[in-house]
């Protein structure tokens, strides 16, 4: 299997994938420094891209080739977790149109078995179709048959983006509908050159095609580049004959049938996240390629900021690998810092995010410790406590930097404390802007006449049967709950 990788994890990622025999091709320049290994030009199998905000990564390619990669990542540490992309780029799917927005409407896509193996509870996902991506106006209601353009990790705000028209391929070169050749490389110079070997070749598009040809192609060879050509001729022939039978892409008129499986699905997907113990365990694997100080993942997964700061810490000196991480350091520079409002990013185990809002920061400790306070709003009870919420409690947050659970004690006006909440998650990350953790639903609460119980036993086995929670991370949920319930 040839992969193709980028991102903060492309070396440590580069060195598994290595290890597990399989090829890595288009590497960037500092990969193809830090490793003692040929590094072909060919198009890859499958794509490994880390995600915008830096948790994880999205691995997208040929269905064989990523699903033998998903347990290779998730290996990485218990708390790894992966799930399946409903909507990998290039999928062909019906849908309808739920709302519009200004710039482009929201559709409600009929994504099939994919959905409920992504972690969701039904057959559907949503997308976003810019105007511009259709030829005919777009209404609340209309069914639409589109291709995603390009997908969107779970737990992010994003929505994948889909297109009323089709491309094809991809590796060194994509069609998409209209006539003529273009070269997408920045270098100009290099440019010209693949320019000018197409010519010679007299590699041209079919009819009614664009050949779009992508930077790996100025490193491919005459064959590879005639390979490449064919390759996503023979796509685009299988797209257009598998939409012609079906009506045709973009609004539909209605007569014909709105299908409840994708039309068509070149590709295959999932989106893997790495907790804290798994990014460590990355480091270690990036530590047998290059230099890397204890935390590298873990501080880069914060900010752009703190990632820069990573690489100038070693590039000017040799980092100790026996070293404590050092989040003193980390904090004072890139944050949180007392005052500060920080986010509880709340992940649920079927890949999706619930920010329980901000609070203000009181307290941050070198050993890892920062407490936040947040003032609550009147109204309902507390959640296991079965206590009435009134206006003026406040709850109290006691995060520890790589912690499996957190206390949240609740005190009214008086001072008098209204109970304690314990959730039981993967280990705690406290970023510049958010404190990170996957809730593992079993957790303990302490009500204020000092009865203690274990909580939501019931949502974990369901997890673990529906297969969101693996197994040892659902035993080391339980092991914790029944450590923090004796000891309370």
């Amino acid at each position: 299997m040839k992969a193709r990788v980028r991102g903060i994890y492309a070396t440590a990622l580069t060195e598994t994938l290595l290890d597990a025999g399989h090829e890595v091709v288009d590497a960037s320049a500092p990969i193809r420094r830090r490793f003692d290994a040929e590094f072909g030009s060919e198009p890859p199998d499958v794509r490994i891209a880390t995600t915008d905000d830096r948790q994880g990564v999205g691995v997208h390619g040929d269905p064989d080739a990523v699903g033998s990669l998903r347990d290779l990542l998730t290996d990485a540490g218990l708390d790894a977790l992966a799930w399946t992309d409903p909507t990998p780029p290039g999928t062909v799917l019906d849908g309808e149109v739920t709302e519009t927005l200004g710039g482009g409407a929201v559709v409600r896509l009929r994504v099939g078995d994919a959905g409920t193996a992504a972690g969701g509870s039904a057959e559907t996902a949503e997308g976003y179709l810019p105007y511009g991506g259709v030829d005919d106006r777009v209404e609340t209601g209309d069914p639409v048959r589109v291709q995603v353009r390009e997908s969107a990790a779970p737990w992010t705000d994003r929505r994948p983006e889909l297109d009323g028209a089709l491309r094809a391929g991809g590796g060194l070169v994509a069609l998409e509908p209209g006539s003529g050749t273009r070269v997408d490389v920045r270098n100009d110079e290099a440019a010209r050159e693949l320019s000018g070997m197409l010519d010679l070749l007299g590699l041209e598009p079919p009819e009614g095609w664009r050949a779009v040809w992508k930077p790996p192609a100025v490193d491919a060879d005459t064959e590879e580049l005639q390979a490449g050509l064919d390759r996503a001729v023979a796509a685009a022939d299988g797209l257009d004959a598998a939409v012609d039978a079906a009506g045709g892409v973009g609004v539909l008129d209605g007569s014909d049938p709105v299908r409840d499986e994708p039309l068509a699905t070149p590709n295959a997907g999932f989106w893997a996240w790495f907790g804290r113990e798994s990014r460590f365990a990355l480091d270690d694997r990036r530590r047998e390629a290059t230099a890397t100080m204890p935390g590298h993942h873990r501080v880069k997964a914060g900010s752009a900021d703190a990632s820069a700061g990573v690489d100038l810490a070693e590039a000017l000196c040799e980092p100790d690998a026996d070293a404590a991480f050092p989040f003193g350091v980390v904090t004072d520079a890139f944050g949180p810092a007392e005052g500060d409002a920080l986010r509880l990013d709340h992940g649920k185990p079927d890949g999706r995010l619930i920010t329980l809002g901000e609070a203000a920061v009181t307290a941050v400790d070198a050993d890892g410790s920062v407490t936040v306070e947040r003032e609550m709003t009147g109204g309902g009870t507390y959640d296991g406590l079965d206590v009435p919420r009134e206006a003026g409690d406040v709850a109290e947050t006691s995060l520890k930097e790589g912690r499996w659970w957190y206390p949240t004690t609740y005190r009214g006006r008086d001072g008098t404390v209204r109970g304690t909440y314990v959730n039981i998650c993967t280990p705690v990350e406290v970023f510049p802007d958010a404190a990170r953790y996957v809730d593992l639903h079993v957790d303990v609460v302490k009500r204020p006449d000092g009865t203690v119980e274990r909580v939501d036993d019931d949502e974990l086995r369901e997890a673990e049967a529906a297969g969101t929670v693996p197994e040892p991370l659902a035993e080391k949920a339980r092991s914790v709950a029944s450590a923090l319930e004796n000891a309370l």
